[in-house]
């Protein structure tokens, strides 16, 4: 009986030992149960792949840590002291705790699925973005994305949306990751059939006898209809679309001229541009998301997948692929 007290009085004091020191090092557990059950620093260095001086140093700073002598060192090897016995156990829940963890973890980490909010200005969605989306969903089917094509920056500090195709010279906002894919500035193109009909303006004295094709949206007509002020040509507006999409009809229907991004209407064999951008632009087209996301699974899938397919395409010259469109 007062054997039996005396392991019962060691283990509540070694269990107490532990949970009041949380200062030795979780890995050195893996070194204690190793030589536990193999009953030496030579045979436990084996099974884990490492040297015997390893395994012995890593079990002393354990003792060391704890205050305890978890191990009785004889000629013939290690053998549990009453101390190691009572946290013997303890020690395998904690492995199969932190293994079940690594598992977890790694689980997490392959399970790219769930919805991915992306916000871009439609005419990127209906144009470059759609095959590399259709591309994105054969790859990764178990992710789904939901696309906003408002013509207004969502705010992805604030949780609006996770990955932003977004035309700017220099993106706002806390938080942002990402990359810049191209340059991207905005000029006047008219479609091949208009200009074969009425011939392609190469200066903005010859804007004044070509119709121009209004609008875009809130930010996109309020920096358009500036220019057009500054130049003289807002009374040349013919015809008004509330989004750039629209805009981009009418120019290839032989409407008229409008501003069109480059990075699209570059690519586009249907149409001309008639002036170049502005010397100087600073515009470019960014793929971003917010820090706090880049690596959450489905959301880095993503980035990676749109950023390395449009950073192919910005790599090509337009002329090749409008020759690849046709």
């Amino acid at each position: 009986m007062l054997r039996d007290h005396s392991a019962k009085v060691q283990n509540v004091a070694t269990t107490r030992q532990v949970q009041d020191d949380a200062m030795f090092d979780w890995n050195d557990l893996r070194y204690f149960i190793a030589v536990a059950e193999t009953g030496s620093t030579l045979a436990a260095g084996r099974t884990l792949r490492v040297s015997q001086t390893t395994v012995a140093r890593r079990v002393a700073a354990l003792e060391e840590a704890l205050g305890l002598t978890l191990f009785e060192r004889r000629q013939a090897g290690y053998a549990p002291t009453p101390a190691g016995e009572a946290l013997l156990g303890q020690a395998h829940q904690v492995g199969t705790a932190a293994t079940a963890l690594e598992e977890a973890a790694a689980a997490m980490g392959r399970d790219a699925s769930g919805t991915v909010r992306m916000t871009a200005l439609e005419i990127y969605a209906v144009t470059v973005l759609a095959p590399i989306l259709r591309d994105l969903h054969e790859a990764h089917p178990a992710v789904r994305i939901e696309l906003d094509t408002t013509d207004e920056p969502r705010d992805l500090a604030a949780g609006a949306a996770e990955v932003a195709l977004r035309n700017s010279a220099s993106p706002t906002g806390g938080g942002l990751v990402g990359r810049r894919i191209a340059p991207d500035p905005w000029t006047l193109y008219c479609s091949r059939s208009y200009g074969e009909a009425h011939g392609v303006p190469h200066s903005r004295a010859e804007l004044a006898g070509h119709p121009l094709i209004g609008g875009g949206g809130g930010k996109v007509w309020r920096a358009y209809q500036a220019w057009l002020r500054l130049h003289g040509l807002e009374g040349n507006v013919a015809i008004h679309h509330g989004t750039v999409t629209g805009m981009l009809a009418a120019v290839r229907s032989g409407f008229g001229l409008a501003v069109l991004p480059s990075f699209i209407a570059d690519r586009d064999p249907d149409l001309v541009r008639c002036l170049p951008p502005l010397e100087g632009d600073p515009a470019s087209l960014w793929l971003l998301t917010h820090e706090r996301l880049r690596h959450t699974p489905r959301v880095r899938v993503v980035m990676d997948f749109l950023g390395e397919r449009l950073t192919r395409l910005a790599r090509e010259k337009p002329a090749e692929v409008a020759a690849q469109s046709g």
